[in-house]
């Protein structure tokens, strides 16, 4: 699934389009859930009031263009923050709209009372043909080339090539099977080939594409427990500073210098902390979505921010932090042996091996030999390997052979091997490899031992720069493997995470989790069989695949539409950007009121105590249009950090120490510097106004 817009721009059609919903969210009853901005639409109110009222009864305070002025500049503050909020959500709408155009109606060909004994060509004879929207779960549905499937669900019989592009984005087909971790299959992605049955297992209006609209659409996007924490003391400081303000008015009255209505609203607006409470819920919202720019879905806010605060990431060994398959690395020749011998006795015997393993073997001879016969002699008969004798090799019309196998096996084909070939076998054992003995015999019937050929779990290019990168964020890296301890040993060496759990069962993984939980960690970890539910539920942060069995996408609270397990990476990197944008928009936030107070205080009683001319350090022109261009600013500045909001602060693997110095200097010190600049520029324009 891709994006509609780049995360780094904000074009005018943007804001064009999300402008209406702005308006529309000037409704009170949406403006209550953002405590700070329905204090600004009140006071927005209140001088639009007093702008149209008090010139036709005579008793304005201020010039009417001032007062007019202050309660238009309101009015855009208020919108402004609603706009950020708005295009925000209209990307995640942009997407949607891409997303219902999967969610059709289909034709299901439903099977009553389907026994799995039975082949499918055999149940297609009783199928009836259903609306999709009739389907419950535990309906079985055979689905056939060129057909959608009707309902997300499990494959329960067949294996089929499926189109999951208008989910995925991805144009390559994939292969999905009953019977393993590759079962789940999404409605409205299509079959390109070959025949499935499939049990449905979700309600129509419940499937993963309805859940999927409707959070990127921002509807079911709930605010974080940090979030809910921030948005009250925002409004907690409201209040505060509104009984503030209310008690200046007699006070200022006592003093001889009384203040109006409008200019004390203008005070109130620019002491409470209005930038972050415009920008809070732009920022939970734009950091959903960049999870869907990476084609992850989170089940809840909650989920992105927790990514942000893991400390422990899981990362299964297989297809995660290798390749999955093991790969020839090396050919090693016993003494005497040359070794273009070993390397063309093992690509002999492996011509015929469709296995991954035996194909890398012929991959790696064809790089050291060149391309001498791909294909299998004419004069020679395939030797498969069986498990009674693990190997495999050729025998050919003169007598002479060529095997691969297990050391012990080839050893007893041979009679006798060399002395140095138990040396050779261990060394690579103890390196976390397995060793393939290569021997052949002539015409004669005499044998003798080429070498051995290194298969090896290939780590994937860039993981250990990778998990350097996690480190120096503070995450611990942990690999777990069903494989025995000594090779979990040398792969999670080569890969440079922090530690492992070797032949772990389910029940080791939830224990795992138990105790990095206990001692204060949080932990995220990926997943895709039903054996992976358990752990993945427990996580703080359970990434499911996409290829993964539904118990299994509904355990995690994310789900990886493209099925990439090393994309944890990213999903903690994208929730601590969260975390920062947040903080530091924060602090610029609170550090930018500070020069607004320079602008208002003096304005607002430089009349009654001269001595606060001196605060004036920005020379503005007069109270009036200092005032003014405090607001204006105020407002101004929403917009200017709505792309900063939406694509998150640059982030950086650092400790976190630094992490905070950085943005305590840029923030901090730009959120002091800035008002003073735009505040004094906005005044020279102001000045010219006439009664300003």
């Amino acid at each position: 699934m891709s994006t509609t817009t780049s995360p780094r721009t904000l074009s005018p059609r943007q804001l064009g389009a999300a402008l209406p919903g702005a308006l529309r969210k000037l409704d009170p009853r949406s403006m209550w859930r953002n405590p700070v901005m329905l204090i600004v639409e009140v006071g927005a109110a209140l001088t639009t009031l007093l702008a149209v009222v008090q010139p036709l009864l005579g008793v304005a305070d201020e010039a009417p263009l001032f007062t007019a002025g202050i309660a238009l500049w309101l009015w855009a503050t208020v919108v402004f923050a609603n706009l950020a909020e708005s295009v925000a959500e209209g990307r995640g709408k942009a997407q949607a709209a891409t997303l219902r155009q999967t969610r059709t109606s289909t034709v299901a060909h439903r099977v009553e009372h389907y026994d799995a004994t039975t082949d499918a060509s055999a149940s297609t004879t009783r199928a009836d043909e259903v609306s999709s929207a009739e389907l419950t779960v535990g309906d079985h549905v055979v689905v056939s080339a060129g057909e959608t499937i009707p309902g997300d669900g499990d494959i329960v019989w067949g294996i089929a090539s499926v189109d999951e592009s208008a989910i995925t984005g991805e144009s390559a087909p994939v292969i999905r099977e009953h019977g393993g971790d590759r079962s789940a299959v999404t409605g409205g992605t299509r079959v390109l080939s070959d025949r499935i049955v499939v049990r449905i297992t979700s309600q129509p209006g419940e499937t993963f594409v309805d859940r999927m609209i409707r959070l990127v659409e921002g509807a079911a996007r709930q605010k974080t427990p940090n979030e809910i924490a921030l948005t009250i003391l925002l409004a907690s400081l409201s209040i505060v500073f509104l009984v503030v303000v209310l008690t200046l008015g007699p006070i200022a009255g006592f003093v001889g210098s009384p203040v109006s209505v409008p200019v004390l609203v203008a005070l109130l607006v620019t002491l409470i902390p209005t930038t972050i409470g415009a920008l809070l819920s732009a920022i939970g919202i734009a950091g959903m979505d960049r999870l869907v720019q990476h084609n992850v879905l989170a089940m809840s806010g909650r989920a992105v921010e927790a990514a942000g605060d893991v400390t422990t990431l899981l990362l299964d060994k297989t297809g995660t932090i290798t390749y999955g398959n093991r790969r020839a690395s090396e050919f090693l020749p016993v003494a005497g042996v040359p070794l273009d011998d070993l390397v063309t006795a093992a690509r002999l015997s492996s011509l015929a091996d469709p296995t991954p393993e035996g194909s890398s073997v012929v991959d790696l001879a064809v790089e050291l030999l060149g391309d001498r016969g791909a294909a299998v002699p004419q004069d020679a008969t395939v030797v498969p390997f069986t498990a009674q004798t693990r190997m495999s090799g050729l025998d050919f019309a003169d007598g002479s052979s060529v095997r691969k196998g297990a050391g012990s096996m080839v050893a007893s084909w041979i009679g006798a091997v060399p002395p140095d070939l138990d040396d050779i076998v261990t060394a690579v054992s103890q390196s976390g490899g397995t060793p393939l003995v290569v021997a052949e015999r002539d015409a004669t019937g005499a044998g003798q031992v080429l070498g051995v050929v290194h298969l090896k779990d290939v780590v994937k290019p860039g993981l250990r720069e990778r998990f350097a990168e996690l480190r120096a964020m503070g995450i611990r890296t942990v690999m777990i493997t069903g494989d025995n301890p000594l090779t979990a040993k040398a792969i999670a060496a080569e890969a440079g995470v922090d530690d492992y759990l070797a032949e772990a069962t389910p029940e080791d993984k939830m224990e795992l989790i138990k105790r990095e939980q206990a001692g204060g960690s949080l932990v995220a970890m990926t997943g895709d069989g039903t054996n992976d539910a358990p752990a993945l539920a427990q996580s703080d942060v359970g990434v499911a695949m996409n290829t993964g069995t539904s118990a299994a996408k509904e355990a995690g609270n994310m789900v990886d539409l493209d099925s990439d397990p090393t994309k944890l990476i990213d999903i903690v990197r994208i929730g601590k950007q969260l975390l920062i944008t947040r903080g530091s928009l924060t602090t610029f936030s609170i550090a930018n009121d500070v020069a607004k107070y320079f602008a208002i205080v003096p304005a607002m009683f430089v009349g009654a105590f001269p001595g606060l001319a001196a605060l004036n350090i920005m020379g503005l022109h007069s109270p009036a249009s200092a005032i003014l261009s405090a607001i204006v600013f105020n407002a101004l500045v929403i917009v200017a950090l709505i792309p900063l909001a939406l694509r998150g602060v640059h982030y950086r693997p650092v400790a976190a120490s630094r992490l905070l110095s950085r943005n305590l200097l840029v923030y901090g010190i730009g959120g002091i510097v800035a008002p003073f600049i735009g505040i004094k520029l906005i005044d020279l324009v102001v000045s010219l106004i006439p009664g300003f």
